[in-house]
């Protein structure tokens, strides 16, 4: 170990997909790690990026064991540098998730495992999903919540064609306009009104459109969720 330096918790690895939603994630265990470890303090963090291009038409092609094979790779790498675990801050990609987990060199955090157990810890018994359409119409939310006895709400067809859209054309690359803000709010209140008493941000890049703006639910912010979960399990 390098004179001066000390390490009093795990080696966080990020498997980054799009550069927004990693770098919430990033930010968010940086700057939390404060309040769990003292001034100036948080866990080593690696984190690894390949071109997002090869993960947008691995999805969109439905190709997942392209995506879990672009997901080993990068796990591979970080636990070259030595870290101990792993999460991916992409949503979307957790539908490759379960091709992963034999062939991973580390152990992996599950993005909405995490947001299911904050669901349940927060009471709610039927939430909202949104996220790209590979993920809301993906069993990746619904297998978690159920395991907490959670019912959830997907959008109709035409939304999430137009959720997709915002995501793959502004939110990822950072663009966060007040009528896509506006477009997420009718959503969400129209699973208000189908009984939601929350709605799953089940896109990392979602937080940062949402912001401090609120909307017609409590929401669930999948990103930093994932985040405080890392933060957790790093410092034991």
């Amino acid at each position: 170990m390098i004179a001066g330096m000390s390490r009093t918790a795990l080696h966080i690895g990020i498997v980054a997909c799009s550069a927004e939603g990693a770098s919430l994630c990033y930010r968010t265990i940086c700057s939390e790690g404060e309040s769990l470890m003292g001034s100036h303090n948080h866990p080593e963090v690696s984190m690894h990026t390949p071109p997002f291009v090869d993960h947008v038409n691995c999805m969109r092609a439905g190709d997942w064991q392209g995506v879990a094979d672009q997901l080993i790779a990068s796990a591979g790498k970080l636990a070259a540098i030595g870290a101990d675990f792993l999460i991916c801050p992409d949503n979307t990609a957790h539908r490759a998730m379960h091709l992963v987990h034999s062939r991973s060199p580390l152990p992996w955090l599950h993005i909405a495992e995490e947001v299911a157990r904050e669901s349940a810890r927060r009471g709610y018994r039927k939430v909202g999903l949104t996220g790209t359409r590979a993920l809301v119409e993906s069993e990746v939310y619904p297998e978690k919540l159920a395991a907490f006895g959670i019912t959830f709400v997907r959008p109709d067809s035409e939304q999430r064609e137009r959720i997709d859209d915002i995501i793959f054309q502004e939110l990822v690359r950072g663009i966060f306009t007040r009528e896509s803000l506006q477009y997420l709010g009718t959503v969400v209140a129209a699973m208000k009104s189908a009984g939601c008493d929350a709605v799953v941000l089940g896109c990392t890049e979602i937080p940062l459109l949402v912001g401090s703006e609120t909307l017609p639910l409590p929401t669930l912010d999948s990103t930093r969720l994932l985040a405080r979960a890392a933060l957790a399990r790093a410092v034991g």
